[in-house]
């Protein structure tokens, strides 16, 4: 009984955490450029990710495996991913922007586990048989780690299109002198002087993450094919999530082809990672609500 309250109250502290990162990043990025704001951004989305990581020890230490056996599981972890993968970039990049736009998701997808999976699928249990295997680890964990990086990639892909639609708007019918002043202007739409270096940054962060995540999720692919074979008999059997899976594949895929061998950048690349953003979610949640199929158990059907 402890451990379950233990669970809850971690899960909830960790959803007020990024709440409270949510509104530091853009308070920060919105009202106030103040160092505190953004330090406290980083530190309260650390905290939660402590938090979940704390989470996830107790639950595996309950259960006796790995927590990726159901929806809950599998969200929370994607939760930890995606939060691991904004800290990482975050030290790389100086700037509040990153926090921003992954916190927000963080903190929705941490509140979907929380408020709107049933209670009985939040509760350890133990593993069908068909998920008693040592397939588990390396299958599931590359698929999280892939949907984390990839979902933060097209992230800044929506992020990039947003500011860079912004400054269109902004630039509209203007001669070289307006636009010089509306620049320099901190009242304009953007307030923000350094636009342009910032719309380069985003573009640039979305193919690296993207880059990272490809990999990831083409590892994840193989491994499911071959725990496939020993499970069922068959490498590939045209299930609604592995159909759904090679479709992300194929999206994330023709990213990266026009991206390295057309040389594309800006808003059209930017529109296939926004493509690949919803097709993920479908991919990882949607196939779940809508249909059943071979990887089923331990979700809503």
């Amino acid at each position: 009984m402890f451990k379950i309250q233990s669970q809850e109250l971690l899960s909830n502290i960790s959803f007020f955490l990024l709440f409270l990162s949510t509104l530091f990043y853009w308070t920060r990025l919105i009202i106030l450029r103040n160092s505190w704001i953004y330090f406290l951004g980083k530190l309260t989305v650390l905290l939660g990710n402590c938090c979940l990581t704390a989470l996830l020890l107790i639950r595996w230490i309950t259960i006796g495996h790995l927590p990726l056996s159901n929806l809950y599981e599998s969200s929370i972890s994607l939760c930890w991913s995606l939060i691991l993968t904004h800290i990482l970039i975050d030290l790389k990049s100086k700037g509040p922007w990153i926090g921003a736009t992954t916190a927000p998701s963080a903190m929705f997808l941490n509140g979907f586990c929380i408020l709107s999976l049933p209670r009985n699928m939040q509760k350890a249990t133990a593993l069908v048989p068909a998920l008693q295997s040592n397939w588990l680890l390396m299958h599931v964990s590359m698929m999280i780690f892939s949907y984390a990086a990839l979902l933060s990639g097209s992230l800044l892909s929506i992020a990039f299109l947003v500011l860079d639609t912004l400054r269109i708007e902004e630039f509209k019918d203007c001669d070289l002198n307006t636009k010089k002043k509306i620049i320099k202007d901190r009242n304009s739409i953007l307030n923000l002087g350094f636009v342009s270096d910032l719309i380069e940054e985003l573009d640039y962060w979305s193919y690296r993450i993207i880059n990272v995540g490809f990999p990831f999720l083409t590892l994840g692919i193989l491994s499911g094919a071959v725990w496939a074979n020993e499970t069922w008999g068959s490498y590939w059997n045209w299930d609604p999530k592995e159909t759904w899976a090679l479709i992300t594949w194929f999206i994330f895929a023709i990213y990266l082809h026009v991206r390295i061998n057309k040389g594309w950048k800006g808003r059209k690349v930017a529109f296939i990672g926004v493509l690949g953003f919803f097709v993920i979610w479908v991919c990882y949640l949607g196939v779940n609500l809508l249909g059943k199929g071979l990887h089923s158990y331990g979700w809503f059907n």
